[in-house]
């Protein structure tokens, strides 16, 4: 048995091992559908893909049934999948003057064909809102061996009674102040607001901001002779942008640092003591600093936005640790074919979802932990990618002759006395 089959089932046999026996087996033959990438070459369709690891009949049926009908759920996983990843002591977090980041983004499953498909995401490539599983991630960020690795800690889906965005956005942004731990903090992208942040009372973040944003001192401007007394502070506008043809000029800083940075120069404008646009001035408004982060090897500036007294480099290492959080998605949909599903019924829609973005970080993991594996001979310096190590199972059946824990079996149910075949779901006229 090969080193890469035996990292594989450890890692999946520690994500099912509690769950109730029969469920557990029937899961772990579904994850290892999911990691194989057997789902790209079925394009998508699970039953197929089960049948491409080399299952029994039986084994698919009652693999379809663990994922359908069984009674587990996704946090139960991930806590098992991060005390693995724990007790192996390779993933490493990081830290930057005290604080740990934690990732924090939104991802969506296109499903147009969907009936009544519950949620919308917005679609680039259209210019609209296209139907789409719609859900949040939360993930803890480490290194290992130098590669920045996402671990996922919880999943949000929509609300049922109130599947808008800027609802899921509001659960998100509440689930991740609940457990916000006090030496973390959040890291939104832009699709977030501040109000939406502060609304929550969410106290240590960082958040992107977008190009044409402002905001307001947290003192009054003077008084002028004529016209009402102030309410407002005098507005900051970080960049410069042009309007109608006329330049608006952007408002000087308070303060401007430079750093080196792997051989080059970085320089950060900063405004201090800022509130929203839409707040009066009052000492009970909770203010922050906005950063205006000028880096070489990008076009435009990041803005970023933080309550907290850190510094220039500190903000922009927080925010780039952001990153390793959209590996998840890309793994789930990419790398091993999740983003074409066919299941309909709404347990199912947001079941699969969760277990491709769960597989996507096993294999994000795994492949980090384990020698780089090339494709071929021509690959003469490989790289320990989520993609190679995926070829490598996609030439594997499932690994029957590997020694399962014992909790991990089949349940031995009794079902000489159930119906069979047609008769099983047949339907019967209910009585008036």
């Amino acid at each position: 048995m090969s080193t890469v089959t035996q990292e594989t089932m450890s890692a999946l046999c520690a994500v099912v091992q509690h769950l109730p026996i029969g469920t557990n087996l029937g899961l772990l033959h579904f994850l290892w559908m999911l990691v194989s990438g057997s789902l790209l070459s079925t394009r998508g369709a699970i039953f197929p893909g089960l049948l491409a690891t080399r299952l029994s009949p039986a084994a698919i049926r009652r693999a379809w049934a663990a994922f359908r009908g069984g009674a587990w759920e996704i946090t139960d996983l991930l806590d098992d999948w991060r005390q693995h990843i724990e007790a192996a002591g390779q993933w490493q977090s990081r830290t930057y003057e005290g604080y740990r980041p934690k990732a924090v983004d939104i991802t969506a499953f296109w499903r147009p064909s969907l009936k009544n498909c519950p949620s919308k995401h917005y679609h680039p490539q259209a210019d609209k809102a296209l139907p789409a599983i719609t859900m949040g991630i939360v993930a803890d960020v480490g290194h290992i061996d130098g590669h920045r690795v996402a671990l996922p800690q919880r999943f949000v889906r929509i609300d049922a009674d109130d599947p808008r965005e800027a609802t899921l956005r509001i659960r998100l942004a509440q689930d991740v102040e609940s457990h916000l731990a006090p030496d973390e903090v959040a890291v939104f992208d832009a699709g977030f607001f501040i109000r939406e942040l502060q609304e929550t009372g969410i106290s240590r973040y960082v958040l992107r901001v977008a190009k044409n944003f402002t905001a307001r001192r947290n003192v009054l401007p003077p008084l002028k002779k004529r016209g009402r007394k102030p309410r407002y502070g005098q507005q900051v506008r970080p960049l410069a942008r042009t309007y109608k043809g006329r330049l608006i000029s952007a408002t000087p800083p308070d303060r401007t640092v430079t750093w080196q940075l792997e051989g080059r120069t970085l320089r950060a404008e900063i405004w201090d003591e800022l509130l929203r646009s839409d707040l009066p001035v009052d000492t009970e408004n909770q203010t922050f600093s906005l950063f205006a982060i000028y880096d070489p090897l990008y076009q435009d500036p990041w803005l970023l936005a933080t309550p907290l007294p850190l510094q220039a480099a500190s903000v922009k290492s927080i925010y780039t640790d952001r990153w390793p959080v959209e590996q998840l998605p890309l793994a789930a949909k990419q790398m091993i074919g999740a983003h074409r599903q066919f299941v309909s019924a709404p347990e199912s829609c947001q079941r699969l979802p969760e277990l491709a973005l769960l597989a996507g970080s096993i294999l994000t993991y795994l492949a980090a932990t384990s020698p780089p594996i090339p494709t071929g001979f021509w690959d003469r310096k490989p790289l320990p990618s989520t993609g190679r190590f995926r070829r490598a199972l996609a030439k594997l059946p499932f690994p029957e002759a590997y020694p399962m824990p014992e909790q991990i079996r089949k349940k031995a149910s009794v079902t000489a006395h159930l119906l069979k075949g047609v008769l099983g779901h047949r339907r019967s006229k209910q009585p008036a």
